[in-house]
């Protein structure tokens, strides 16, 4: 059999994993799972400089790194973790802690992903749209800031921690 083919048969693929399923931790503390999470990122600004002699040029150096801030959206519960959070930063007390963001497997019982915000803060809350002619959940969101972006331990397809 030809080298390739072995490799093939033994090589085993893996799906990507799906976006659904994940929760915040705030320390070492679950505070829930949310329905959204959109603007995680950084961003590497670039520099553009002509060099002396030589102005047919316009070369490029890395500038300041940009974290994009964090919207997370969650059904309304009784819970008031975040909102005492973020109204200890309307009080003038911004209260930075490390949160955590963990993509849990299929079945939401293992984590597979984790990304670290260091240093993070609620910056931003919008209440729920309410309608008396509605049916809908009410859905609040937090908007967090943070200095740092850290992606935890990589894993397995089945969730193990490598």
């Amino acid at each position: 059999m030809p080298e390739s083919n072995k490799k093939d048969k033994t090589m085993a693929v893996q799906d990507p994993y799906r976006s659904y399923n994940f929760k915040l931790l705030i320390g070492d503390m679950t505070e829930g799972h949310f329905m959204e999470c959109r603007g995680m990122g950084v961003k590497i600004e670039s520099i553009s400089y002509r060099e002396a002699g030589n102005n047919q040029v316009v070369r490029k150096i890395p500038g300041p790194v940009e974290y994009g801030d964090i919207e997370l959206k969650y059904g309304l519960t009784d819970s008031r973790v975040l909102w005492d959070w973020f109204m200890t930063g309307v009080n003038g007390n911004i209260e930075r802690k490390n949160v955590s963001i963990q993509l849990l497997n299929s079945s939401g019982s293992l984590p597979v992903m984790q990304w670290d915000l260091i240093n993070a803060w609620a910056s931003e809350w919008k209440g729920a749209e309410l309608d008396a002619m509605g049916k809908e959940i009410a859905i609040e969101s937090v908007t967090l800031v943070y200095e740092t972006l850290q992606r935890a331990g990589q894993s397995g397809g089945d969730g193990d921690k490598k």
